[in-house]
């Protein structure tokens, strides 16, 4: 396995990662379980998560793009970021882990969106249910930033990937949203209790990827760091 496609299978896990996050995965449910009522049929209310989850990816890939193609295109500062990402990664990565594992919290300012903004969009067909999903993926909570610019962007930036790996993340916070949408045809009840068995799992799975964090990025500064301190 080449370390591009290591990567893109890492930036796609990352996605997931966030998408399963307590505050994004409970907007997914809410938003599409909401989209899904403003349609008659289970294949139009897929369509509408399809088109959510669409806005979601193309907004990570717009913000990845226009922060990394910025940093990429400066000569210096890309020769700068090459020859130090790795001294680099550790700190980031021990950062993450301790977010992930919630022995840390980030304050970060809440762009909330306002019911009735919510409702004219959830009513304005597919090209409402994209752009709803573009919003509420700027909402970002400590997980969901710690998982997008202390992660993705380090690993995209390491591997000059202005596009694609932040495609991947992209195609990774839709994957969950389009298994909501089509569990929406098996009713509301059925579909909170899959929300439930999601938030379990997605503790667990956030820990382990926490401890995982924590781990290589104190190797990372035991082998890259411990030099320099010496």
């Amino acid at each position: 396995m080449t370390a591009l496609m290591l990567a893109a299978l890492s930036a796609l896990w990352l996605g997931v990662l966030t998408s399963v996050s307590p505050c994004p995965l409970a907007t997914n449910v809410a938003a599409v379980s909401y989209l899904s009522r403003q349609v008659s049929s289970p294949r139009r209310a897929v369509h509408q998560g399809l088109a959510y989850g669409l806005g979601r990816t193309l907004s990570y890939l717009a913000l990845a793009a226009l922060l990394l193609g910025g940093a990429l295109s400066a000569p210096g500062l890309s020769q700068f970021l090459q020859s130090n990402m790795n001294m680099m990664l550790g700190p980031v990565m021990v950062l993450v882990g301790v977010v992930l594992l919630n022995w840390l919290r980030l304050p970060l300012p809440s762009m909330g969106l306002s019911e009735s903004l919510q409702r004219r969009l959830s009513q304005g067909g597919l090209p409402g249910a994209m752009a709803l999903g573009a919003l509420f993926a700027l909402s970002f909570c400590p997980t969901s930033a710690a998982l997008f610019f202390a992660s993705l962007l380090p690993l995209a930036m390491a591997h000059q990937s202005v596009l694609m790996l932040p495609g991947m993340y992209g195609i990774g916070t839709a994957l969950p949203v389009l298994g909501f949408a089509m569990m929406v045809s098996l009713g509301t009840l059925q579909l909170a209790a899959v929300h439930q068995r999601i938030a379990r799992a997605e503790l667990l799975l956030r820990r382990l990827s926490g401890l995982l964090f924590l781990g290589a990025g104190l190797y990372y500064c035991w082998v890259y760091l411990t030099p320099l301190i010496g």
